[in-house]
């Protein structure tokens, strides 16, 4: 072998083989879970990543996938932890009207957890069957789940009020902060959930808004960016309430100062320079950084033709060629233009062609 080739130890092959790190598709089939439960599990904290070192997403560690399948009552306690449910399955397990459960999920009291959209482009919200039956075996909301709704709820309802897509905004943050501890990362998930309008008015500076939007968490949906779909998935990811608004608003600009704090954002390579004046004066080409090792083409030489001697040394009556089309252009004595001089091809020394027509001389 060569003398690059790098070597490892037995016990380092050994510690490699014994805990490598998985994708996320790999490690949802080891521990028996579909791939959005599993997405689910890792946002509920069920279940740890870890970065991957190459850049990539997030990936699973061998010891980690040990530690689920080791628990009590794997797989099945995992599947109950992570299972999501529909308005009918919902209320069938809190033993109530599909009715009530929907006043109950648009007055904030139960939370929503996913959701998605139908062929007809209608939303569905799905929740933990978990804190269905928690919220159903607390005896707090035994009043709730049987008796009348008070006044002050009916009056709610009565203004068409739905915290469904506010509470689960609220959720989706908490699990993506929980996901990351870069700053810039954690400041470009809160400016995921506003407007860019409002995110231009708080990070001003096109670095930086450019810096976030690597870190920018997907929407999770396929759909066409300008597909009827995708209006109405953004409609849900982007906060609308005055109160909601004014609380991220303030969480992105602190979240900015402790980003800038860490790391400043990257500049592009050809930056610009200030005048005193305050205009914005461009670098020049010549300024521009060139990769390493590169080098300007040369010049292409000038050729100085050498200069004819006055007069026309044509012999009499010898005819110009294309005179016919290209008549001699004669200038009387003192004239202030060129004369145009041609020479004939069977002149010895002289060039032929059509250089022999771009020749001048001064008078």
């Amino acid at each position: 072998m060569s003398g690059d080739t790098t070597t490892m130890s037995g016990d380092a092959i050994t510690r490699a083989i014994a805990r490598p790190t998985l994708a996320q598709s790999r490690a949802a089939r080891e521990v028996g879970l579909k791939r959005g439960e599993f997405d689910l599990a890792v946002q509920l904290g069920r279940i740890r990543t870890v970065p991957d070192e190459g850049g990539g997403g997030r990936r699973v560690t061998r010891a980690e996938i040990d530690r689920v399948r080791s628990e009590e009552g794997f797989p099945e306690v995992l599947r109950e932890r992570v299972k999501a449910v529909g308005t009918s399955e919902g209320a069938a397990l809190m033993g109530i009207t599909t009715g009530r459960f929907t006043r109950f999920a648009r007055l904030g009291l139960i939370v929503p957890v996913k959701f998605y959209l139908n062929r007809y482009r209608a939303v569905v919200w799905l929740y933990l069957a978990e804190e269905l039956r928690q919220f159903a075996a607390n005896e707090e909301n035994a009043a709730l789940l049987s008796g009348r709704i008070s006044a002050g709820l009916r009056d709610q309802l009565d203004m068409e009020l739905d915290l469904r897509p506010r509470n689960w905004r609220g959720r989706h943050l908490g699990f993506s902060l929980r996901q990351t501890q870069d700053p810039w990362a954690r400041a470009a998930v809160v400016a995921s959930l506003l407007d860019p309008v409002q995110v231009a008015e708080i990070v001003p500076d096109p670095c930086e808004r450019v810096h976030m939007d690597r870190y920018r968490p997907g929407q999770g949906t396929r759909k066409a960016p300008d597909s009827p779909a995708a209006h109405v998935i953004a409609r849900i990811m982007t906060a609308a309430d005055p109160d909601e608004i004014s609380w991220l608003r303030a969480d992105l600009a602190n979240g900015l100062k402790e980003a800038r704090a860490h790391r400043p954002a990257p500049r592009p390579a050809t930056e610009h320079e200030v005048r005193r004046t305050g205009r914005v004066r461009p670098v020049p080409f010549a300024e521009h950084r060139l990769p390493t090792g590169y080098r300007r083409p040369a010049e292409p030489r000038r050729t100085v033709l050498p200069r004819h001697p006055a007069g026309d040394a044509r012999p009499a009556g010898t005819p110009q060629p294309n005179e016919a089309r290209h008549p001699t252009r004669r200038r009387p004595a003192g004239a202030r233009h060129p004369v145009e001089v041609r020479h004939t091809a069977d002149e010895p020394g002289r060039p032929k062609g059509i250089l022999s027509r771009l020749r001048r001389r001064n008078p």
